[in-house]
Formats: structure tokens, sequence, C-alpha cells
């Protein structure tokens, strides 16, 4: 064994606890005020509309957007997805060059000071261009989270890691449904509520950063940099912390470890990128298609705004229901597996809430289908990580995430389009064949990743 192989599988014997499990909760705490940004989409736009801040003359040049059928708040639904694409497709590289760490201390600031600007904006134009420019730091933020947690955490524990990170962070939803209930109808010392609920977000994403700065870089990616010496010191950091008795206790001996019951059919680099940009495009149908049109869909239904919110706050405190499963399945079950059930019931339950009328039911098939979409959200993050290469796990992952920020930019008139022809039921209708293609995706072309150290999976 090799030195470089020796610092791998020392990293991989490391228990998921102590430093380890430490780094995950901070990288976890940057994501939920991410996940904060993502989700505000939904709970503030109405208060946006309601303001006048999408009507032609507040839109400026923006409002040309109509010719292709992106029009109203659609182009504030669009700003946030195209800054998403730019960031992913075409920066995600910046974390194969840079570092994990330096990246996301560098995307997070850039996040946090373009949404504090777009929230002291008095025109639709304005507004949706700092939206634009805030979303190309989260674009490279989320994809570095990927990379980041996969080569953290040890091949036993990477899909808990990942629940946990999604449950941190979509724990964070309820928050800003809550937020956006009690602050978007109102005007709090005569400023328009939207405005707080936008610069909680902005202000939190820098008390994470601050917390941020004593995370370790990714012992895989210096080795990749050739900078041996520092890979070697930030593993055996990890292992002075938690304690080196401890973990000769608790590990494994990996000296000789070859990968159990390995995947017989290894996919080409090619074919990975291909099936999980194919995946990415259509997954985001169902989930942001559901979840950044809540409300939306409920006032396309006749309910009023005041209820809508309240619907969709309710709605919301089932987020963090899926990672919570997460922590008990992620590693029981392959994780291409978990993507294909869920994206089964996605179908099914958003179907459910489209046909249903008692209110109850409503926001009880609506929970379903946010649970369910929470379950692929965290599995498909872990298992678009697991398959690539270390030197070039973040570029690969921004290319193939990136289609995901394409459909979310374009949901907006395929939504539009769609409530304008049948209401509720064409649009999950549209999600339901949306979730088939996820389906045949992953389920024929997808391989086995669970349980294998991530130099074996990416060979």
């Amino acid at each position: 064994m090799t030195d470089v192989d020796n610092l791998e599988a020392r990293l991989d014997g490391l228990p998921f606890a102590g430093p380890v499990f430490r780094s995950v909760l901070l990288i976890a705490l940057g994501f939920g005020f991410e996940i904060y940004d993502l989700f505000l989409t939904a709970y503030v736009t109405p208060g946006l509309t309601k303001a006048g801040y999408f009507s032609e003359a507040s839109l400026g040049a923006i409002a040309h957007l109509s010719v292709i059928g992106i029009r109203g708040s659609g182009t504030f639904v669009f700003a946030l997805f195209a800054g998403l694409f730019i960031g992913s497709i075409s920066l995600g590289a910046l974390a194969d060059r840079y570092g994990r760490r330096t990246t996301f201390t560098v995307s997070l600031v850039w996040y946090s000071v373009c949404t504090a600007a777009m929230a002291l904006q008095h025109s639709g134009y304005w507004i949706d261009l700092w939206r634009f420019l805030a979303g190309i730091g989260l674009g490279i933020e989320l994809v570095t989270i990927d990379a980041y947690i996969a080569e953290l955490v040890p091949p036993s524990h990477r899909g808990r890691a990942f629940a946990w990170c999604q449950l941190i962070g979509f724990s964070v939803v309820p928050v800003v449904a809550f937020l956006a209930w009690m602050l978007v109808p109102t005007t709090p010392f005569s400023i328009e509520g939207w405005r707080f609920v936008v610069l909680v977000g902005a202000v939190g994403a820098l008390g994470a950063w601050y917390l941020r700065r004593r995370l370790p870089e990714s012992p895989r990616w210096l080795v990749r940099q050739q900078r041996y010496k520092e890979a070697s010191r930030v593993v055996t950091a990890l292992e002075t912390d938690y304690g080196r008795d401890r973990i000769a206790v608790s590990r494994p001996n990996t000296q000789n470890q070859r990968p159990i019951d390995p995947p017989t059919n290894h996919k080409s680099e090619r074919t990975r990128v291909v099936m999980l940009s194919v995946f990415n495009f259509f997954q985001t149908f169902g989930y942001y298609g559901f979840t950044a049109w809540v409300p939306t869909l409920l006032i396309a239904r006749g309910i009023s705004v005041t209820t809508s919110l309240e619907y969709s706050f309710l709605i919301a405190l089932a987020n963090p229901v899926g990672p919570l499963l997460g922590l008990w399945l992620g590693d029981r079950l392959e994780r291409k597996w978990q993507i294909v059930f869920a994206a089964i019931a996605v179908a099914i339950f958003g179907l459910a809430f489209a046909i249903i009328s008692v209110p109850a039911w409503i926001i009880a098939f609506g929970a379903m289908t946010t649970v369910a979409n929470n379950v692929m959200s965290y599995a498909f993050h872990g298992y678009q990580a697991e398959v690539f290469p270390t030197k070039t796990r973040s570029q690969k992952i921004g290319f193939v995430y990136a289609w995901s920020r394409l459909s979310a930019a374009i949901s907006g008139p395929v939504i539009v389009a769609l409530l304008a022809y049948g209401g509720a039921v064409a649009v999950f209708q549209w999600i339901a064949l949306s979730m088939g293609i996820v389906i045949l995706s992953i389920g024929c072309f997808g391989e086995r990743t669970q349980g294998h150290p991530l130099e074996f999976i990416s060979n």
C-alpha cells in the first residue's frame, strides 16, 4: 500500500463521529441558509407581486423575457435558476482548482452580499438582477458541498452524512415559511415584509461563514494536488481530535481491505455524465415544480393568498422528515433504489394532491410529496458525488447538476402554461411523467455505490 493509499484508508477508517461529524454539521449549517434562500422564492413571490415589482414597467428590460414565455413573477424564479445554472456549469471546477474550503468561503460571502443587496432594491429589474448574481454564488456552493462531504466521510456512513446535511438544511424551510406567513402580508415599520424575510437569510449566511472557518481542507483534494504533507497533517489532526486509541478499537483494519460485493459493471465516466444529466434535468420538475410553486398551485385552485401561505407553512413542516428517514435508511438500502422508490412516491402523492379537495388531505398529500422529494434529494446528492473521481469531482457534479438548474429556470413558463391548460392536474401529470424518466435513468443505468470506497467507485 502506497503512502497515498494509506492516507485514504486512514480517512475511510475514521468513525463518523467527533471531528468528521462536526465538519458535516458545519457544512450543513451553511447549506441551511442556501436552502432558506432557494425556498424563499416560493414564499415571498406573492408579496413581490402584490407590491407591483413584476409589472412590465418595474421589470424594465427584463420584461422582454416574455417572448420566451417568462413574465411577471416567473422572472424572479428564472433569475435565481439562471444564476445557479451558470454558477454550476461554468464555475464548479473552481473547487477542483482552489480547494473545497476556499471555494466554500468565497461563494457563501458572495451569496450573502448579493442577497442583502437584493433586499434593498425598489424595482423588479434590480431585484431580479441581484437574485441572478446571488444564484451564481449558490450554484458554486451547492456543488462544493456534495464533493466536500463525500470526500470527508467514510464509505459506511456517506448516506447518513448526506441525510444529516439535508436534515439541518431542510429544517430551515419551516422557518422561512413561517416568517413569510407572518411578514409578507404586513409592513413592519412601514417596510415591506418580504425584505425582512430576505435579510434574515443574508445575515444568517454570514454567521455560518464565520463558524466554517475551522473546517479542514479535504485530504483527498490535497493528495490530488500532490500536497501530501498537508493531507497527512489534516488526517493526523482528525485522528488526534477523535482519539487514536478509540479509532484503533472502532475501525476495521483497512491495510488490505478490498471492496465487498463490488459492482459488476463499472460505467464509463461519459455514461455517468449522460445518465445524471438526464436525471437532473427531469428530477427538478418533480422537486421545484412542486416546492417552489406550492402557494401558486394552491391559489390556482381558488384558495386565498393568506390561506395558501398558511397551508404552505403546514406542508413545509414535513421538510425535515425525509432526511430523518435517511438517518435510518441512508446506509441500509442501495442509494440508486432510494432514488427510484422516492420518485415513484412523488408521482403518486403529487397526483393525489392535485385532485383532492378536502383541506386536511391537501395538506397531508402535500406533506407526503415533500417527504418523498427530500428522500430523493439527500440520496441523489450523495450518489452523484460518489461516482466521479476526486480530481474532477466538483467539475463533473457541477456539469450534471447544472441541467437541473436549467430545467428549474424553464419550469416557470412550463408550470404557467400547464396551469393555463389544465390546472393543477396538468402540472402533476407532467411531474409524474418526469418522475418516470428519473426512474428509468437511475433504475436502468445507475450503478451500485453503497459502502464502497470512493477510489473504487470512480475507477
